[in-house]
Order: structure tokens, then sequence, then C-alpha cells
């Protein structure tokens, strides 16, 4: 080992210079600096398979983080990793879409299904409701149905819980109602209960008539809601609404 103010070669492993006393050091490697792995990277990549289960709501953002992580990467000269992250953020959302878009083909009928399903069930309570006030009218006022011309106002005003939203249909975008009375209904403690008391029609107010009012556009031509004399509702399917009985007679 050579003394680097002397000159003088010394032994191995001493640590002072045997000629001039000066500190022997002996000479390190540099550090060797470890890269970190970049957290953009990573969270984009964690996002870009979130997209999966998200129907691509996270890809924009795992995107963004991908292209960011991949500049600082690039500049870090080595001390940052997880350029495979970030390429998998990017990759994955682009690869997820034909799958998001089957799973949406599958599902929007299904979803669309449930809807007009959800919309049907509201108009039917809705004529439940208004049948019932009318038979508790007619039981208050010596059997007297409410007026033909003047239903709707009547009702609203016997029932102060009674909303315009009872009256309409949630598929019927016009109102302000949805229904119509059966015009044939004089007396309805002589009347059979299987005769139409309330039934879906174009929109209007205080509506009265017959088969010529009904309408089966709010349930896509699939049918309608029908009140009973007797207070219970059905939905009606188109061929079977021929079978409707109309007249007032037992």
């Amino acid at each position: 080992m050579f003394c680097p103010k002397c000159g003088t070669e010394n032994p191995q492993g001493t640590n002072l210079c045997q000629n001039c006393g000066q500190m022997l050091t002996i000479p390190q490697a540099s550090a060797v600096q470890i890269a970190k792995t970049s957290a953009l990277a990573v969270t984009s990549m964690i996002l870009g398979i979130l997209s999966l289960c998200t129907c691509l709501l996270t890809a924009p953002v795992a995107f963004i983080l991908a292209i960011i992580s991949l500049i600082l990467i690039a500049k870090s000269k080595g001390q940052l990793k997880g350029m495979g992250f970030a390429i998998t953020g990017i990759v994955v959302p682009f690869v997820a879409i034909p799958f998001v878009a089957l799973i949406l083909g599958i599902m929007m009928p299904a979803l669309s299904r449930a809807r007009m399903v959800a919309q049907r069930m509201v108009c039917g309570t809705n004529l439940s409701t208004l049948s019932k006030e009318i038979l508790i009218y007619t039981e208050d006022n010596n059997n007297m149905l409410p007026p033909m011309d003047q239903w709707c106002d009547t009702l609203m005003k016997f029932d102060a819980n009674l909303t315009p939203k009872s009256f309409r249909c949630p598929s019927d975008k016009e109102g302000p109602s949805s229904y119509s009375m059966n015009k044939n209904i004089i007396d309805i403690t002589k009347t059979d209960p299987q005769t139409v008391l309330l039934f879906e029609s174009k929109p209007g107010w205080n509506q009265s008539g017959g088969p010529e009012l009904l309408t089966t556009e709010y349930h896509f031509e699939e049918g309608c809601n029908v009140a009973f004399c007797d207070g219970h509702v059905s939905f009606i399917k188109t061929d079977e609404i021929k079978n409707l009985k109309w007249t007032a007679a037992p």
C-alpha cells in the first residue's frame, strides 16, 4: 500500500505510513444507488385493472398517470423504475374496451326491461289507489260515483293526500292524467265486479269513455293496466284487451 504523501510502500493492512506517519485510507467503492418504483406507475396499473370493473370509468386517470410516470422514469436516469406498471396502466383499458362493450350489450336490454317493469308497477299502483278512492267516495256519497266529467278534480278534493303523480303513468311524458273512467258505470253496486272502472288512456284530465280511449303506448304496446269495479288492478296484454267487459250490466 503506497503512502499518498511520501510514496513509501507499506505492508497491506497498515493504517499509518512507516516513513512519514501519514494516515493510510482504503478506497471504498462508490455506493450503489437502488432505483425506486414509481408510485404513479403502480397507481396507473391499479386504476387500469379497475377499469375492467368500472366500465372504463377509471381508464382516463390510469392513462394520464401512466404517461406522467413514463416521462418521470425516462428523466430519472435510472433512479426510478416501473415502466412495466405504467405500460400495463395504458394497455389494460384498451384491451378491456371490447369486453366492456360486450357486457354493456348484454346488460342494457336487461336494465331497460327492468325499468319498464318498474314503471308498469308504479302505473298499476296509481290505478289501484284511484280505484280505491272512487270506492270510498261512492260509499260516502250514497253509492254515487264521482261526476264523469270531473272525476279527477273530485278525487283531488276528496282526498288531500292525492297528488298529480297519482294520475300519471311514469311512461307518460305529456300528462296531466294517463287514465280515464269507464263512462258506462252508473251504479257500481249493481255492476259486475269484473267490469272496467279505470283504464290507461291518452293524456288528458277528467276523461271518461270506453275502448276508443284505451292505449297501450305507455308499455311498448304490450298491454295496459286496468282497474276493475271491485278495486283490483291487472295488467292486460294487448291480445286480451278484446275480452274486457265495459257494460254495466251484472
